[in-house]
């Protein structure tokens, strides 16, 4: 009776269940004769199959979580809902040369006052990074997107009224600073997690917001403030980011990932060397590299001697330069050389301008260095996040690890540019120890790049 019992076996198939019957002790007239079959066992063997014992398996079916990658409608709509948020963001920032230009003026401040103002919205920038990345990853980004755009909103149109520089600090400084810090993150991680192949390509084309913003918002200031005044200027671009929040909420579609409780931060990740010397790159690099966005506009007037229109102008070729200097370097990563090796020739770049800059003294050089370093700097702007995320190997903890490098890098931001502005000071005017301090403050950061880089090697 056992080949009856093995073949009514649930992990057995119909057709195998067939095919041992036939070679059944009952087709052998030799076992016919020992083998006797009693209507109690057949009642068994019956009880013991099932219908279910007959059903194919059923193909495996794919998690709801699973997206089209690499392509498609959602996937490029997150690359446009990235490109606004940066827009708003860190294309609003990408203007302060001109605030720094007016509310030296306006409030008849030092330098080194105003750019406390961006240092504090550029490092609660980065620095909030470590609290919304994680909460991205948690899958809160809707309201991490709702608390950040109400205050990019309050801020830009509180700043219309100000008329102290206390007033200035709160609304530019701290709100502003915070909307942009809540939103930065998530618009990396946003795009990161839907392209796994051309990723640098992608997250180019979002970081675009940051140029575009940087020349449409000038642009606005050349035309504008003239005619109706500085605070209804503000007003205006604070409209425009307004509709471009209107467009991120319909757009906006996180890819959503299991979710499990996890620390904000994750220490042990600073013992891997290749992520520890990026980080510390990533200090020493934004240390320097953004003290020409802080003082192009003012070195301008007060060194070569052009006008007010015009220093605004060097701001708009400075951002303007940044639209190929962000798109073209990362077609070249992802296509040849990777992002990593990529970035590393434009921090050396971008150190070394800083360094001529003290050879530029006259009008037409001044334009060609704003052009040279616009390009540069733009594309480690780039290339840094998208090989920050490509150092990633759990997708799900992208907005983490995102997030701790950025708030090590927003250490730099809140002390580089305002060291900067007393290092004028100490110079008596002169900007030769600015422009010492950022060459060789990006140079460094290149050699910790470089670092990073060896161990990634050596680990393959």
């Amino acid at each position: 009776m056992a080949p009856i019992q093995e073949s009514t076996r649930p992990d057995l198939h119909h057709s195998t269940f067939m095919a041992q019957d036939l070679e059944s002790p009952y087709n052998n007239p030799a076992q016919m004769r020992r083998a006797t079959l009693s209507d109690d066992t057949v009642v068994a063997a019956a009880s013991r199959f099932s219908v279910k014992s007959l059903e194919l398996p059923r193909p495996q079916q794919t998690p709801a979580t699973d997206v089209r990658l690499n392509g498609g409608f959602t996937a490029w709509s997150q690359v446009v809902v990235s490109f606004l948020l940066v827009f708003n963001g860190f294309g609003y920032f990408s203007s302060f040369g001109l605030f720094q230009a007016h509310w030296t003026e306006a409030l008849n401040a030092q330098p080194s006052d105003i750019a406390w103002v961006g240092s504090i919205s550029l490092f609660l920038l980065f620095f909030l990074g470590t609290l919304s990345g994680p909460l991205m990853d948690r899958g809160h980004f809707h309201s991490i997107v709702f608390v950040g755009c109400a205050a990019q909103l309050l801020g830009v149109f509180s700043t219309s009224a100000v008329s102290q520089y206390w007033q200035l600090i709160l609304a530019q400084g701290v709100v502003q600073g915070i909307g942009n810090g809540l939103l930065f993150t998530p618009c990396i991680a946003l795009v990161s997690v839907y392209f796994t192949k051309n990723r640098a390509f992608a997250l180019s084309l979002a970081a675009c917001g940051a140029p575009i913003g940087g020349i449409v918002f000038p642009v606005i200031t050349q035309q504008l403030s003239g005619r109706i005044g500085y605070p209804w200027t503000i007003r205006i671009m604070g409209f425009i980011i307004l509709f471009n929040t209107i467009l991120i909420f319909a757009l906006g579609r996180p890819r959503k990932f299991k979710k499990d409780k996890r620390p904000l931060i994750e220490p042990a990740a600073f013992k891997e060397p290749v992520y520890l010397f990026f980080a510390i790159g990533v200090f020493f690099t934004l240390w320097g590299i953004y003290i020409a966005y802080f003082y192009t506009s003012t070195y301008g007037r007060n060194v070569i001697g052009i006008s007010a229109s015009d220093s605004l102008t060097l701001l708009i070729i400075l951002n303007a330069v940044g639209v190929p200097g962000r798109v073209i370097p990362a077609f070249i990563a992802d296509r040849c050389f990777g992002p990593f090796n990529t970035m590393l020739p434009f921090v050396v770049g971008a150190g070394v301008l800083l360094l001529a800059w003290m050879r530029v003294d006259y009008t037409a050089a001044f334009y060609a260095w704003v052009a040279l370093y616009g390009i540069c700097a733009n594309a480690v702007q780039t290339l840094f996040p998208s090989t920050l995320s490509s150092l990633v190997t759990d997708l799900s903890k992208t907005g983490q690890r995102v997030g701790m490098v950025f708030s090590v890098g927003s250490l730099a931001c809140l002390t580089g540019p305002p060291l900067a502005g007393v290092l004028i000071g100490v110079g008596g005017g002169s900007y030769k120890y600015l422009q010492i301090y950022g060459g060789l403050s990006v140079l460094v950061g290149f050699i910790f790049f470089a670092i990073s880089r060896f161990y990634q090697i050596r680990g393959r």
